[in-house]
C-alpha cells in the first residue's frame, strides 16, 4: 500500500470508504526543508501527544479520530513500525485556513507590533514587550497557500469566505480550546504561547477538528521556570536545530546535509520532555 499524500511529517493512506490512516513519521524540517536525517521517536510523541489532546477536548469539539489501534486498520499496518504512529480518521472537506491562537506577542505578530503595523487586522496598545502575555488571547487566521508561506488574513476576511455564523463558531472554539488547555499545561510547568487549529466538515455537515493537536510542530511551547518578559525563549521544539543551521550557515546557505547526530538527539530529548511532563507518563 502507498500512502496517497507525503506531506513533510504526515503520510497519508485512503482507505476509499470514507476513512483515512495517518502516519506521523520521525523526519523533520527546517527552513521548509525536509532533512535527510530523522529524529527517532519524534512521530510517536507527536501522534501520542496529539492524541492526549483530542480525548482531552472532545468535549469541546468533535474531532476526526476513529481509533488509534492498529488493529483497528487493514493489516497492512500491524506491524511495529506504525505502531503508535498511526491513527485511523473521518476523511474530511477540510477548510483551506489555519486558525491561529496567540497568548503571548511573540514571533511573526512581535515584529508587526515592534514596527507599529497592523497584525490581522489587530491594534494592540503600546506598551507590550516581547514574549508578554496578551491582556486575552487573540485569533489571527491564515489562508493556507499551496505554494509559499501561508497569508495571514483578518477576522473580516474569514466571515466573508466561511460566512459570519460559522467563522464566529470557529473562533469561539479556538478560543475555547486554547483557553482550556493553556491553563492546563500551565500546571505542568509548560506556557503555550500559540498554537494552531485546523477543521474540516464531515459526511454528516459537522464542523470537525482534525489535523494535530497541542504538540510541538503546532504550537509554540516555552518553559515556565526559564520564562522571561522581553527575553526569546527558548522553546520545546526544533528551535535547536534552526540556531545550529544559522550558525553554521556559509554565505547564506545552510547546512542541511552536515547536522551532527548530537544536535538530533538533543531535539529528540526536547520532544520527549514534552510529552512526560504534559502527560505525566514516561515515555518508553
Amino acid at each position: 500500500m502507498k500512502p496517497g499524500y507525503s506531506g513533510k511529517v504526515r503520510e497519508i493512506y485512503d482507505l476509499s470508504d470514507g476513512r483515512l490512516v495517518i502516519v506521523t513519521t520521525d523526519r523533520i524540517s527546517a527552513f521548509d526543508r525536509i532533512l535527510p536525517q530523522t529524529v527517532k521517536d519524534k512521530g510517536v510523541i507527536l501522534n501520542r501527544l496529539s492524541c492526549f489532546w483530542f480525548k482531552r477536548t472532545a468535549y469541546i469539539v468533535q474531532n476526526h479520530i476513529l481509533s488509534e489501534n492498529v488493529e483497528d486498520m487493514p493489516e497492512f499496518f500491524g506491524t511495529e513500525e506504525f505502531r503508535d504512529r498511526t491513527v485511523l480518521v473521518k476523511k474530511l472537506n477540510m477548510l483551506p485556513f489555519e486558525f491561529v491562537v496567540r497568548g503571548y506577542i511573540f514571533g511573526s505578530m512581535w515584529k508587526a507590533y515592534s514596527e507599529g503595523a497592523d497584525f490581522c487586522g489587530y491594534r494592540l496598545p503600546r506598551g507590550y514587550c516581547e514574549a508578554q502575555r496578551l491582556n486575552e488571547p487573540i485569533l489571527t487566521p491564515a489562508l493556507k497557500n499551496d505554494i509559499g508561506h501561508d497569508e495571514y488574513i483578518t477576522q473580516s476576511d474569514l466571515e466573508k469566505q466561511l460566512g459570519m455564523e460559522t467563522a464566529q463558531r470557529i473562533s469561539e472554539i479556538c478560543l475555547r480550546l486554547y483557553e482550556s488547555c493553556a491553563e492546563y499545561a500551565l500546571s505542568k510547568g509548560i506556557i503555550i504561547a500559540d498554537t494552531k487549529f485546523e477543521f474540516g466538515i464531515d459526511s454528516e455537515g459537522e464542523l470537525t477538528l482534525a489535523d494535530e493537536l497541542f504538540t510541538p510542530d503546532s504550537s509554540r511551547f516555552w518553559d515556565l521556570n526559564e520564562y522571561s518578559v522581553g527575553t526569546s525563549p527558548r522553546s520545546y521544539d526544533k528551535q535547536l536545530l534552526r540556531d545550529w543551521l544559522l550558525k553554521h550557515s556559509e554565505n547564506g546557505v545552510l547546512p542541511f546535509d552536515s547536522v551532527p547526530q548530537e544536535v538530533l538527539n538533543d531535539t529528540a530529548k526536547l520532544y520527549r520532555k514534552c510529552f512526560e511532563q504534559l502527560t505525566d507518563a514516561e515515555y518508553s
